[in-house]
């Protein structure tokens, strides 16, 4: 039976977990919801994409554009934001590898339409 389920129908499948406490009553609610996070998500993302094209200005090369021992401290990071906060950590790492290669894509691109500032003598 290949059909979309109902988004005002009954739930289906409960649970084993005694502690688990349901947040909706339908999957209209459910998908309410995320909606509704993801209209939070989107203005964030786009907000750390301006600091992340700032952050080119200040870089010399191609390499301190992709600067990988950044990306290990923002990974670890949201790793323990993670666990501080009940996410998945499999699901917030893969998030987190996505969105940063599709941020330092970007920056790369950024990079390369700008020009150097003459160094002034110290």
């Amino acid at each position: 039976m290949n059909q979309e389920p109902s988004p005002d129908g009954a739930a289906l499948r409960r649970y084993r977990d005694p502690a688990y406490q349901p947040l909706c009553r339908t999957l209209a609610e459910v998908r309410a919801n995320i909606d509704r996070l993801d209209r939070l998500i989107v203005p964030l993302l786009a907000e750390r994409g301006r600091y992340v094209k700032d952050a080119a200005r200040f870089k010399r090369d191609a390499f301190q554009v992709s600067a990988p021992q950044r990306q290990q401290e923002v990974i670890d990071k949201v790793l323990q934001l993670a666990a501080e906060h009940g996410a998945y950590p499999e699901v917030v790492e893969a998030c987190y590898r996505a969105l940063i290669a599709g941020f330092i894509a970007r920056e790369q691109q950024d990079f390369a339409g700008m020009e150097a500032v003459p160094e002034v003598p110290a």
